[in-house]
């Protein structure tokens, strides 16, 4: 007997449901708080309108800001919130434009008389002297500004070599961070009665270039804007002589104790200067504090030539002993100019 076994198949097909997506919202007050601070900074820089010791200092932070001002802007975003996510993209964009331009170089004309400038603050004397006569013998500056300049300071950089590289000098050298110096290659002329010096010693010189044009050069070196010294910094920066538009070409180089965030030192190069690190591209390369256990994060030396003045090159140098990196900045002036 043959059976015939039907088998039937049953059950309940069952559709996977799709894994909800995370949403990730955040609140409209956290986004405002996360901006409300980088958006008053942006206004600050923007407007030039820090005032007192704690926003000066605070302010070179700037590049820093600008990097940061990006997580409220993504928090603006997740929060769903239009005005907040407006006012952040705004903060962001407006402290990128404030720092970003230094990164990139402008076309110079490079014909002209070359014209080297070193300068270097050797932190009450113990920047190494070694370190220093090797960068002039090396690159051969026509002009060597010095800060913090103490009389071993003088005697250390003469017995390193710098008195046969660089004969010609005008030095005004203390024990004490006041001290400042300038040498030369060239024959040079003191020039007092240039400015009113606010600070700390800034001897002033004018050299006549072999065959070429006159050049006065300042050595700065303004007070930081610590305490209550943030009015004589303030002073001192507004001091400084501007670029003339004929005549001698005019080059301040030194310690600022100011960067490019700082409206003053904006106001001083629109009186007739550029400054040669934003010029190359090399405007947040940083020059304070060097030699310690944190990195360089600020740009407070530079050099800064009057508009005539063609800038090729530029570079930072360690100088071991010293918490300010040296600067050296190659120049070409144009022919025809720089005459009295």
């Amino acid at each position: 007997m043959n059976a015939t076994a039907e088998t039937q198949v049953g059950g309940v097909i069952v559709t996977p449901s799709r894994p909800r997506r995370l949403r990730l919202r955040v609140p409209g007050t956290l986004a405002w708080l996360a901006v409300t601070p980088f958006a008053v900074w942006a206004v600050t820089r923007v407007g030039g309108l820090e005032r007192g010791s704690f926003s000066e200092q605070i302010m070179t932070a700037t590049p820093y800001a600008a990097a940061g001002s990006l997580l409220p802007v993504l928090l603006s975003v997740l929060s769903k919130k239009k005005a907040v996510t407006a006012v952040a993209v705004a903060t962001s964009v407006a402290l990128g434009c404030s720092v970003l331009p230094r990164a990139f170089g402008d076309a110079q004309v490079t014909s002209g008389r070359p014209f080297t400038v070193l300068t270097a603050n050797l932190f009450f004397g113990h920047g190494d002297a070694g370190t220093v006569v090797d960068l002039v013998r090396r690159h051969r500056p026509d002009i060597l500004n010095t800060q913090e300049l103490t009389p071993g300071a003088v005697a250390d950089l003469d017995a390193a070599g710098l008195k046969e590289l660089m004969p010609y000098r005008y030095l005004q050298d203390e024990w004490s961070a006041a001290g400042s110096g300038i040498y030369s290659s060239h024959p040079i002329t003191r020039l007092d009665g240039l400015f009113q010096v606010i600070g700390h010693n800034m001897p002033a010189v004018r050299l006549s270039l072999p065959g070429g044009p006159e050049v006065e050069v300042v050595d700065v070196h303004t007070l930081p804007p610590l305490g209550r010294q943030v009015t004589q910094w303030t002073a001192g920066l507004r001091a400084l002589p501007p670029g003339p538009s004929s005549g001698p070409f005019r080059i301040l180089a030194g310690d600022f104790n100011a960067s490019l965030d700082h409206a003053e030192l904006r106001r001083l190069i629109a009186r007739g200067y550029h400054d040669a690190g934003d010029t190359t591209g090399n405007g947040l390369t940083p020059t304070w504090p060097a030699n310690k256990r944190v990195p360089p994060m600020i740009t407070i030396d530079h050099v800064l030539a009057d508009h005539r003045v063609s800038v090729l090159g530029y570079h930072v140098y360690d100088v071991p002993g010293t918490d300010h990196r040296a600067v050296l900045t190659r120049l070409s002036l144009p022919a025809g100019g720089g005459g009295v």
